[in-house]
């Protein structure tokens, strides 16, 4: 299942660090504080009660107002770099990055943070890794929490830095102690998979947990996750069902599909193919590619949907250019055996491979079989037996049974699956 997500939106030193304000930070009144309400962040000491996520800022009412307080006290740095927040919030990047320039190179940490992350992505801005997180170490080391879990992914994704699953263990402990729940989760993830820290379930729970706590979506999924797999601790579908559910109704993708996987095969409820298919159709729009393949199946299958194997061959393509390689097999399967299109072996030839090239198992038997047939390639027993033969040892049994078959036994050839 792909429930494991770290947080790529970019914005842990540790908490106890002061965070370094503007030397121009100007003295309070009306303009500033109403432009502080509206864009300062809850990361930054003074303002933990008003600040908000950058999700939340309201950016008609904080252009509005910052820019008022800005031509009143033009050179206020903490000034500029909020109404580049508003800007940036607004999606008017062509505005914010001049202000960000100003604030960063005097050390603003909300600058500082935000400017980073938008060098570190190419959002608004030619991309620039280096650069990056070099401003995002300077926040970081300023205790900037937003800045700690951006730099965290910079060193977890190697992103301008050398990968360093420990600097990246670190500095997301960093803002995960300060209450950043992205923070949180990502760290959570560090513990489950054992990178930078070592593997512990119990600890990646607890993680989650706090993060779940202020309703991180992505911890829902990573918590919910653990519970559907009975990762270091007893398999529960009820309360997995309902952290998916959680996240699902913040419009989360993973959410979406990992709730309908559970509903659509009876885990911790009624079996209910046609709420799945619902679910799958609202993360295949935003363009999941495990949703697509998913939701194909149904089609495939004629559960929760009418059957309709030209839509299903529409999704399948759709999920497999988008990496899913279960769905490049069974795009395959489709052309060979011409549901929902002519058959078609070139196409078949082509999507299986995609998939055996990729290593996928089940595309590595069907490329034993359709060389063992000469379905759109030249009969090759003995090319037939190596693909056989590299599924088979990933344990795959019907390659196995197809090896076998060779040698005098029986097997069907092909196979198909669906996974979460």
């Amino acid at each position: 299942m792909s429930g494991q997500i770290k947080i790529m939106v970019r914005g842990a030193v540790l908490g106890s660090v002061l965070l370094v304000l503007s030397a121009s930070t100007a003295l309070a009144g009306p303009l500033f504080d109403a432009c502080a309400a509206a864009a300062a962040s809850q990361f930054e000491p003074g303002f933990e009660h008003i600040g908000r996520d950058l999700a939340s800022v309201d950016s008609t009412v904080a252009v509005a107002a910052c820019e008022k307080a800005l031509k009143a006290e033009p050179n206020t740095v903490q000034l500029q770099a909020w109404l580049a927040r508003a800007y940036y919030a607004a999606g008017d990047y062509e505005k914010a990055v001049p202000l960000f320039e100003t604030a960063s190179a005097a050390d603003n940490v909300v600058a500082l943070s935000l400017f980073g992350d938008m060098l570190t992505t190419g959002d608004g801005i030619d991309k620039d890794m280096a650069r990056g997180a070099a401003l995002l170490t300077k926040g970081a080391e300023a205790g900037y929490a937003p800045a700690q879990n951006s730099l965290g992914l910079s060193y977890d994704f190697g992103e301008g830095l050398t990968q360093d699953y420990a600097q990246a263990a670190k500095w997301y402990r960093a803002a995960a102690e300060q209450g950043l729940s992205k923070a949180q989760s990502n760290l959570g993830l560090m513990y489950q998979d054992g990178l930078g820290v070592p593997r512990d379930y119990v600890a990646a729970a607890a993680w989650f947990e706090r993060s779940v706590a202020q309703g991180d979506a992505s911890a829902q999924v990573n918590l919910g996750k653990l519970l559907s797999d009975g990762l270091g601790q007893p398999v529960d579908y009820v309360r997995a069902a309902e952290l998916y559910k959680a996240a699902a109704e913040q419009g989360d993708e993973y959410g979406q599909n990992n709730l309908g996987f559970l509903i659509e095969n009876g885990l911790g409820q009624t079996a209910d193919p046609e709420a799945a298919a619902v679910l799958y159709q609202q993360a295949a729009d935003q363009g999941m590619a495990l949703a697509q393949h998913n939701l194909a199946l149904l089609y495939e299958d004629g559960r929760g949907v009418e059957q309709d194997y030209a839509k299903a061959l529409v999704l399948y393509k759709q999920a497999a250019e988008g990496g899913e390689m279960l769905a490049a097999v069974n795009l395959g399967l489709l052309y060979m055996d011409g549901h929902g299109t002519p058959v078609d072996n070139a196409e078949a030839v082509k999507w299986t491979q995609i998939a055996a090239d990729a290593g996928q198992v089940i595309g590595l038997n069907n490329m034993g079989h359709i060389y063992e047939e000469g379905l759109g390639v030249p009969a090759n027993k003995e090319t037939a037996i190596s693909y056989y033969q590299k599924s088979a040892d990933q344990g795959y049994q019907l390659a196995i049974d197809n090896l076998a078959r060779l040698r005098g036994a029986q097997g069907d050839g092909t196979g198909k699956t669906k996974t979460k």
